[in-house]
């Protein structure tokens, strides 16, 4: 069952590669009534602790695939569903310490229904929820 915010508690953990911790990670939710189909994203900026990670050090991962944030473009077919967590991954060797952090994702989309043109202007939807969390 996914909480009522955008920053999801469940799912903020470090990642390990081979032993080693290679970033942290953290699940969002989409707010949007219609899911979002992944080339309406726009990349991500998450914010833990007033440090600011994106563009590359951040990739989405929805169902079981992951994406490069610059990529997301390209899959206009594939859809992030109202009721399924995003993992957003971020690169940082060594991850995070464990303890609570002041965490925040701002991402935003395109409407389906304005044209690119307005993009910048008014079709932009944005979301951003601060939350404090625990890594343990």
């Amino acid at each position: 069952m996914l909480e009522q915010h955008t920053v999801q508690s469940r799912g903020f953990k470090n990642v390990s590669e081979n032993g080693k911790v290679i970033g942290f990670q953290v699940a969002i939710r989409s707010k949007y009534y219609r899911g979002v189909w992944l080339s309406q994203l726009r990349p991500a900026e998450v914010i833990v602790d007033g440090v600011n990670y994106t563009g590359d050090q951040v990739t989405w991962t929805i169902g079981s695939k992951t994406y490069e944030q610059a990529d997301l473009k390209n899959y206009g077919e594939i859809n992030w569903d109202l009721l399924e967590p995003a993992i957003l991954t971020v690169r940082l060797p060594g991850g995070l310490t464990q303890g609570i952090h002041e965490v925040n994702v701002i991402y935003t989309y395109s409407s389906s229904y304005m044209p690119p043109s307005m993009d910048t202007r008014i079709g932009m939807m944005r979301q951003e929820e601060p939350r404090r969390l625990i890594l343990v």
